[in-house]
């Protein structure tokens, strides 16, 4: 079952909330970000992406970033730009944004439930990516950036969060377009009521943030081992995580990029996607997927309108995904794109770009777009529960959690 416990969360003062929260440092490039820090110094992608506190050439995942990143949160401490909450509490955290709502529990998370599978996972992670964030995490002795969290609904808990959220929120503000409110709980009574709920929840479901996860818990591991005589409570048998209810959860497309055309011509490369989809005619007008089974293709200026073939689909909960669908019949056969992280060749577009980015992506260094319809929270949990997984970045969480609202620190 569910193992959750509250914690002393590090977080930014009422006054330097709005300025410091940001969105996950890898939704930016690494120029995006430099820009954002150059515009605003407090963002906390200086921490998280603490390359930008360095020159645009200096290698980002040299030791020296990751000690700046460590100095930088002990500055802001000492400033008073951050502030640590005298007793471990628990915080409800309302996210409002593009006309959706969400509350989630931000809490710290048991590691052993990532290793007994209780937190339940449906992606791989990358090396390069999961060494970076381990480096990070280790170097600083905190997890900077909360894991998002699913787990289906109940009534129990909500009850329980729709009690704290009859009381006025301990504080109210807008960054990145979203609309944040935030309940902190530090009675006995909620927190013990609480922790017993969620204690009931037979699984939760990483949604997003499993290399945050897996690196967390990879650092966890090694205080074990530098820690032999530990007790279980320490600080690193925990990682930071905000929960959230299925049902309250909103995801939207997440779309392909291609580089080439892998030696085929234009023509060539219709002929074959005609084979393994239903291809409608050119025209100039964008193809958004309407529903399921169905894909919009960009290429040399035109979208042509995809349905996939009956035949061709694999009736298991990840062979009936878009996503799968698209890897399995169209990358890997012909674009020889056999790796969903063979980033060299495939790039992955958010649909909250929306499909302009993938034209303008297409006049600028790529040669054709995939744009897919939306992977559903059950699909997901589906996909968990049976222990597989899902081709790289097969979702795409609206509105995404900011980071330096709320620091787990640890034990050095």
């Amino acid at each position: 079952m569910a193992v959750i416990r509250p914690f002393k969360a590090l977080k930014p003062t009422r006054e330097m909330a709005s300025k410091v929260a940001a969105l996950p440092y890898d939704v930016y490039s690494r120029a995006e970000a430099r820009r954002v820090v150059e515009n605003n110094p407090y963002s906390f992608l200086a921490i998280d992406r603490s390359e930008t506190q360095f020159p645009a050439d200096h290698n980002m995942y040299a030791a020296d970033v990751y000690r700046k990143a460590d100095s930088m949160i002990q500055e802001w401490t000492q400033k008073g730009i951050f502030v640590e909450d005298k007793e471990p509490c628990y915080y409800l955290w309302e996210m409002s944004a593009y006309g959706h709502t969400q509350t989630g529990l931000v809490a710290c998370s048991a590691i052993d439930d990532y290793l007994n599978g209780v937190i339940r996972r449906h992606e791989n992670t990358i090396r390069e990516k999961e060494t970076d964030r381990t480096n990070h995490i280790n170097v600083t002795s905190a997890q900077t950036g909360p894991i998002f969290l699913a787990y289906r609904n109940n009534q129990e808990i909500r009850d329980l969060i729709g009690n704290i959220k009859m009381r006025m929120p301990d504080l109210v503000f807008t960054s990145e377009g979203i609309v944040n409110s935030i309940w902190k709980i530090g009675s006995d009574a909620e927190i013990i009521k609480l922790t017993e709920a969620f204690g009931r929840l037979k699984n939760t479901y990483i949604a997003d943030g499993h290399h945050r996860a897996a690196s967390a818990v990879s650092v966890s591991l090694a205080r074990r081992r530098k820690y032999p005589d530990y007790t279980g409570e320490e600080e690193f048998n925990y990682f930071l995580s905000v929960l959230f209810p299925d049902d309250e959860l909103h995801i939207i497309d997440y779309n392909r990029v291609l580089k080439d055309l892998n030696g085929y011509s234009p023509r060539q490369i219709l002929e074959k996607l005609s084979d393994v989809f239903e291809v409608g005619p050119a025209q100039k007008e964008q193809v958004r997927p309407r529903k399921k089974g169905e894909m919009g293709f960009y290429m040399d200026g035109k979208w042509y309108r995809l349905e996939e073939k009956d035949e061709l689909k694999r009736y298991t909960p990840v062979g009936i995904l878009d996503v799968y669908y698209l890897q399995v019949n169209a990358l890997n056969p012909i674009w020889d794109i056999r790796l969903a992280n063979q980033k060299a060749r495939v790039d992955y577009v958010g649909g909250i770009r929306g499909l302009d980015e993938l034209e303008r992506r297409c006049a600028q260094d790529c040669r054709a777009a995939f744009a897919l319809y939306p992977t559903s929270i059950q699909e997901l949990m589906a996909v968990a529960d049976a222990g597989q997984l899902m081709p790289q970045k097969s979702t795409w969480f609206e509105p995404k959690l900011l980071s330096g609202l709320f620091i787990h620190r640890f034990e050095r």
